[in-house]
């Protein structure tokens, strides 16, 4: 099975960057983040039309996630702990899985800059919603995949130039410290598990020709429960995609799970 994430950065505007990676890379679940628009506005014929059920949590002209399937699925969006909350930064679907299931969530953390304002509070307290539901999560025992764009640069390793973003939101240790709270309640970063190589990057910038000159981050996660860990075979980043015309400032990331 293999499940994706990708930040499209507007998927109305790369509609056909989209259908052109699910006809490539094929994944069984995709998980996209920054939509950029409402639910109605969503490609559904397109990527219907692809062989994918999508369930969108949309919102007009910020954040929005949704996960396609090639599976029917089930899906809620929305993430507990905060019934205020407006933007679209979180939807969970059940996707069958042979005999069984595997439980996917779409996660567009926010970036939280500038540090010094209430956009750094929210992060933080996001995540503290993301660590609860998490456990809660864990308990049920599940293959469960938590796929996004978490704005954390977890480690001086996943950082072209670590020097670069000190004081920025999505460096600064109070950050890191939470990412490494969603690990230690036993989750496995799915790269990580892999490999500890250097220059593994997942979002390089469009100013000052970040991509040219190989300065990128990485950003995008897929963390995985122990039972998913346990069938982790493969983890890809799809680099040469950031090199498309008009791309996204990110690119897909690939799991297979056996």
């Amino acid at each position: 099975m293999k499940i994706a994430t990708w930040n499209v950065n507007s998927v109305r505007q790369r509609t056909e960057h989209l259908l052109r990676y699910l006809r490539d890379a094929k994944p069984d679940v995709l998980c996209l983040q920054e939509l950029k628009c409402v639910d109605a506005a969503f490609p559904h014929t397109e990527v219907e039309a692809e062989g994918y059920n999508a369930a969108v949590h949309g919102q007009k002209g910020f954040n929005g996630v949704a996960i396609l399937a090639k599976a029917p699925i089930e899906a809620a969006p929305g993430l507990p702990g905060g019934p205020d909350d407006e933007q679209a930064r979180y939807i969970e679907a059940v996707v069958p899985n042979g005999d069984g299931i595997v439980r996917v969530a779409s996660i567009y953390l926010p970036n939280g800059n500038p540090p010094q304002t209430e956009k750094y509070s929210y992060k933080l307290a996001f995540m503290d919603r993301l660590i609860a539901h998490a456990k809660t999560l864990l308990a049920l025992e599940e293959p469960l995949v938590l796929a996004g764009d978490y704005n954390v640069i977890p480690t001086p390793n996943d950082a072209a130039d670590p020097a670069a973003w000190e004081g920025d939101a999505l460096f600064l240790p109070e950050t890191r410290a939470r990412f490494r709270g969603l690990l230690n309640l036993g989750l496995t970063d799915a790269l990580r598990a892999t490999t500890d190589a250097a220059s593994l990057y997942t979002f390089w910038d469009y100013q000052a020709g970040a991509w040219q000159r190989g300065k990128g981050i990485r950003i995008d996660h897929l963390l995985l429960s122990p039972q998913a860990a346990d069938r982790l075979i493969e983890v890809k980043i799809d680099k040469e995609r950031r090199a498309e015309e008009k791309p996204s400032d990110h690119v897909p990331v690939e799991i297979t799970l056996g």
